[in-house]
């Protein structure tokens, strides 16, 4: 049985809307453009995400002029086309409580823009030049702006699986596997959650190792094209069979993956696992 890549996402601004793409280059930290950019509180710097702000999944973010420009569009408001500073003034900001350093700040214009969106005073962050965050797991790997890992992968066999799971309660609807905001969409293997046990993987010239099963928080209650909650699926469900006793019995989805070797992947790519945990 073929594995191989069915779709590949990247999300220029962490919590917004993501870009599909065909083809990818991959860097240390993830798919090119990856969780580049942050929205923060503007008072304190700490970052905003759709488990306080959920209008952010269906903020579009688009990438122009190999990453010099970012366009942004939401609804009832005036598209806005920013010039990016890839290197000016410095804002201290945080994720999770924990400081993460300085990130460049892109202005008051995109600034007044999210917090007329978002209803909440706020400033837009970009990863500053020498950004260095270690992610954490079986292999560590590094990372922008994404909670603690480079590349997330799932699988369509475990959203069949899932979604089985929630059509047998008779009282909810199918989810779409957008709701988990995977880098990477893996299909040809029927067996549910096998992306858990893929340590190492290629697919292009790119080779991925397993950090860690992704936990879950609210985010896949999120209607990513509404910006709106729509729960309690997919957690319900998730939380009758895959508890996570390791991390506070919270759920996962998909696994979370550090990048071993750069290059470009591409929707079709058969993927190779170097080795399988179990065999």
């Amino acid at each position: 049985m073929t594995i191989t890549v069915q779709e590949l996402a990247y999300y220029p601004v962490k919590g917004c809307a993501g870009t599909a793409v065909d083809s990818a280059r991959v860097t240390g930290t993830g798919l090119e453009h990856d969780r580049t950019f942050m929205v923060v509180d503007a008072a304190d710097g700490a970052f905003r995400s759709q488990r306080t702000h959920p209008a952010m999944a269906a903020i579009g973010a688009g990438i122009l002029r190999s990453g010099t420009a970012l366009t942004l569009s939401a609804a009832d408001v005036e598209p806005l086309l920013l010039n990016v500073d890839p290197d000016g003034p410095r804002r201290d900001v945080s994720m999770f409580d924990r400081p993460l350093g300085a990130a460049v700040d892109q202005g008051d214009a995109v600034a007044e823009w999210f917090s007329d969106v978002l209803g909440a005073k706020s400033r837009l962050v970009r990863v500053a030049p020498g950004f260095d965050r270690d992610g954490w797991g079986d292999t560590p790997g590094k990372v922008n702006f994404a909670d603690a890992h480079a590349v997330l992968v799932a699988s369509t066999a475990s959203l069949d699986a899932l979604n089985a799971r929630i059509a047998a309660r008779g009282d909810a609807e199918a989810v779409p596997m957008d709701r988990f905001r995977p880098n990477i969409v893996l299909t040809g293997d029927d067996e549910p959650h096998f992306e858990d046990r893929l340590r190492r993987m290629t697919m292009g010239s790119v080779e991925l190792a397993h950090s860690v099963r992704a936990m879950r928080c609210s985010v896949p209650l999120v209607d990513q094209t509404t910006g709106r909650r729509r729960g309690p699926e997919p957690v319900r469900t998730l939380a009758t069979y895959r508890r996570e006793p390791e991390y506070g019995n919270r759920v996962s989805f998909g696994a979370k993956n550090a990048v071993v070797r750069e290059g470009v992947v591409s929707v079709g790519d058969p993927v190779t696992a170097g080795s399988v945990a179990g065999q």
